[in-house]
């Protein structure tokens, strides 16, 4: 059983479609998923226990909003990337309904108008910097909820060099979530107990090795 995100070796294979391959052929134990970061095949814990409320919250939220024809979901899919080489599996997002009337494993990336992302020790430079240089050219909207620091930040506007602009408030206050849902989110009972460096020591994944 894997503890903490772990890379795993991908038979030295850089090829994009290789790797998606290998992603496929993965069987990754119950609650774990795998993504493709910097290059490897990453295998990591999905959300923790008590990321639960809060998830379940802003699911509510924004898909009332969502647009039409997009679903809200929380199921553990794969989306790429391809100009970036990149496969990753949303803690929460919001795709065209009809990027799922297909055969396969994974969804394409532009399917996407939000994603986000909920911080753990393990994950945060993740979301906070490889998700967000990914997710920052094609996806609309990308809220991190930083689980560490109780605060929550909103990107959008994307563009070949990342998002253009953003917005950051603690838990409790509201945050405007933009075009195309554009509403205000209201983000009290986001907050949860703080989690232990020794805890979440744990909690880490995998890495499959591939080049960046």
């Amino acid at each position: 059983m894997i503890e903490r995100p772990a890379a795993i070796d991908a038979s030295g294979s850089g090829a994009f479609e290789d790797m998606l391959r290998t992603v496929e052929e993965l069987d990754t134990p119950d609650g774990y998923k795998a993504e493709l970061i910097r290059g490897k095949i990453v295998v990591s814990p999905w959300s923790k226990l008590r990321y639960l409320r809060p998830m379940r919250r802003l699911r509510s939220q924004v898909e009332a909003y969502a647009p039409e024809g997009h679903v809200t979901e929380t199921s553990p899919f794969l989306f790429t990337f391809p100009s970036s080489e990149r496969g990753f599996g949303p803690d929460l997002f919001v795709a065209d309904e009809a990027a799922f009337d297909t055969e396969g494993r994974h969804a394409d990336g532009a399917a996407l108008s939000l994603v986000a992302e909920l911080t753990s020790l393990s994950t945060k430079d993740t979301d906070w910097l490889d998700k967000l240089d990914t997710y920052g050219r094609v996806v609309p909207v990308y809220l991190v909820l930083d689980m560490q620091v109780q605060e929550i930040t909103a990107f959008w506007d994307p563009s070949p060099k990342g998002y253009r602009s953003r917005t950051t408030v603690p838990f409790g206050r509201a945050l405007h979530v933009p075009a195309p849902f554009d509403f205000d989110l209201d983000t009290s009972g986001f907050a949860v107990t703080p989690e232990s460096a020794e805890g979440e020591s744990e909690d880490r994944g995998t890495a499959t090795s591939g080049p960046a």
